[in-house]
Parts: C-alpha cells; sequence; structure tokens
C-alpha cells in the first residue's frame, strides 16, 4: 500500500472525495492543498465523452488564459523570410533549415514550442517521428503554422496554451502557479471550463463533460462543477 507524506495527508484531510465543489471553492481549496516547498503548477484535467478516432470529436484547440500559466516557454520560430520578424517579436530561437538539423543531428530540444511559416512546413513534415512523439510539430489549429510569426509569438508569451484530448478522452492543462491570487486563478479556471464548452462536437449526445478536476502538482483532486456543465 502507498504511504503519503504527512504533509499530503494533511492537504488530502481538507477535500470532500464525494463532494464536487464549485468553480469558486475549488479556486479556493486549490491553493491551500499545495504540497510542495516550490511554487508548484495548477492544472485542470477533463474527462469527456468523446471518441478521438472521430475527426469531429478529436478536441484540440487553443486558449490565451486572461492571466497566463506562470510558465515561460520557450519559442523556436523556423522560418527563412520572417527571421527579424521573429526576433524582434522575441522569439528564444530563430533559424531555416540549419536548425532543424540542429534538432537532428545534436538532439537539441532547449525549447518548449515550434513555430513555422508554411513554407517550413515540408521540412518539418520529414521529422515527424522525432517532433510528434513529443508533441512539438506545428499545426495551423494552434495558431503554429502562420507568416505572422509576430502575432503568434507575442499570444505564446502572453499565455496562449494549447491542448488536445488523448484517445481515452482525457484532457489536461496547466492553469496557473499557486501563488496566483485566488482572483486571478478563478478567472483562468472560468476561461478553460468555457472552452471545453464551446468545444463540444454536435454528434455528442448525452453527458459531455463526464467529470472535472483541479489539483497542484502532486496535491489531491479536487473535483468541480460549473454552469451549463453536461
Amino acid at each position: 500500500m502507498k504511504k503519503y507524506s504527512k504533509k499530503y495527508q494533511a492537504a488530502l484531510a481538507k477535500v470532500d472525495a464525494d463532494k464536487i465543489y464549485s468553480l469558486e471553492e475549488a479556486a479556493k481549496l486549490v491553493k491551500e492543498t499545495s504540497v510542495t516547498s516550490f511554487d508548484a503548477s495548477v492544472d485542470v484535467s477533463f474527462n469527456l465523452n468523446v471518441n478521438p478516432t472521430l475527426a469531429d470529436q478529436l478536441i484540440r484547440g487553443t486558449l490565451s488564459l486572461p492571466h497566463g500559466n506562470g510558465k515561460e516557454k520557450r519559442i523556436l520560430v523556423v522560418t527563412n523570410a520572417k527571421q527579424e520578424e521573429a526576433k524582434a517579436a522575441g522569439a528564444d530561437f530563430v533559424g531555416g533549415k540549419e536548425i532543424l538539423e540542429k534538432i537532428q543531428t545534436q538532439n537539441w530540444f532547449d525549447f518548449d514550442i515550434i513555430v513555422a511559416t508554411p513554407d517550413m512546413m515540408g521540412e518539418l513534415g520529414k521529422m515527424g517521428r522525432v517532433l510528434g512523439p513529443k508533441g512539438l510539430m506545428p499545426n495551423p489549429k494552434s495558431g503554429t503554422v502562420t507568416m505572422d510569426v509576430a502575432t503568434a509569438v507575442h499570444e505564446i508569451k502572453k499565455g496562449k496554451i494549447a491542448y488536445r484530448v488523448d484517445k481515452h478522452g482525457n484532457l489536461a492543462m496547466p492553469i496557473a502557479k499557486v501563488s496566483f491570487t485566488e482572483e486571478k486563478l478563478l478567472d483562468n479556471l472560468k476561461a478553460v471550463t468555457e472552452a471545453i464548452q464551446k468545444a463540444r462536437p454536435s454528434s455528442v449526445k448525452g453527458t459531455y463533460i463526464v467529470s472535472a478536476a483541479i489539483s497542484t502538482t502532486m496535491g489531491p483532486a479536487i473535483k468541480f462543477t460549473f454552469p451549463g456543465r453536461n
């Protein structure tokens, strides 16, 4: 039987496992149940009644959180014509084919996200087996394949995040840090739940959101509900 630390047990004791909390209650309680000595991430997870093998039920998209999620993302922009624009916008790394070769030959992954111009997708496509499993392949639906690299970089730096349901219908994303005020955390939580609700496929019948929970890094899960959940 797994043994939990005293700190975790104390946090777990604050959570009623049989209760589904309101957004406001969840935002308050999650800050009280952090068990780490560092500024932990606050993550939200959903289990959705969808079949991701069907194109219209593969829930994916991007979301600009009102207050960001507290995580700095290192951005690589892969382009030829827009390199100066990307640098001016604040991209951490910029390059063309040569920087893709660096990834392949040096196993270089000192970045969190790739933004690319459409003309570079042919080269990036050849690296699908390398980038795909790491979730790094740019995609037009997430706004990471675009000629407007400056806007893409600005939005990501401001807190734009991408989300995608897995093969089991689970979807999770970091939305804040424990150090966020309760008000900012609640704003972000509301934005996420609204986005997931709006993403409901018309082909899904009955219950769409099976369950929803919020937790801190290594902290207990807190189930929550919200207006219009179904």
